[in-house]
C-alpha cells in the first residue's frame, strides 16, 4: 500500500488551489492516487475553479499527463476552469509535443494563475 498523495490542498476564494509536492509522478500507483485526489474535487466536491501548481514536479509519466487529460474533461463537464501553473521548460515541451498546449490553460505563477481566473493576487 502506497501512502497517500503529497498534495497541499487550499481554498481561495472559490478557487481550489492544489500543489503537487510529488518531485516525480512515473509510478502507477502514484498517478492513480493523485488521479482520485483530483478527481474527488471535482466529481464529489463540486470545486470549479481549479489551479494545479506542478512547481514541485519534475519528471512526469505519460500515465500522468492522460489522468490530467480526465481531469480536464471533468472540469469542463462541470462548466469548470483548470489552470496549470509552475510547470518546467522541459515538461512544458511535453505537452507541446503532445499537441496539448490548445487543450489545457497555463499560468507560469499561481499569481498569475489566480490573475488569470479574475482574482488579484496578494504579493
Amino acid at each position: 500500500m502506497s501512502a497517500a498523495p503529497k498534495l497541499l490542498i487550499q481554498q481561495m476564494w472559490d478557487v481550489t488551489v492544489v500543489d503537487i509536492q510529488e518531485p516525480r509522478l512515473l509510478e502507477a500507483q502514484q498517478i492513480d492516487a493523485v488521479g482520485r485526489e483530483l478527481f474527488r474535487l471535482v466529481d464529489e466536491m463540486d470545486r470549479k475553479k481549479l489551479i494545479l501548481d506542478l512547481t514541485k514536479v519534475q519528471l512526469l509519466a505519460s500515465a500522468a499527463i492522460g489522468m490530467l487529460m480526465t481531469l480536464h474533461k471533468k472540469s469542463v463537464a462541470i462548466k469548470g476552469n483548470l489552470i496549470i501553473c509552475g510547470l518546467r521548460r522541459e515538461l512544458m515541451r511535453l505537452f507541446e509535443i503532445m499537441k496539448l498546449t490548445k487543450a489545457f490553460q497555463f499560468a507560469a505563477t499561481e499569481g498569475e494563475a489566480l490573475e488569470k481566473m479574475g482574482y488579484k493576487a496578494a504579493h
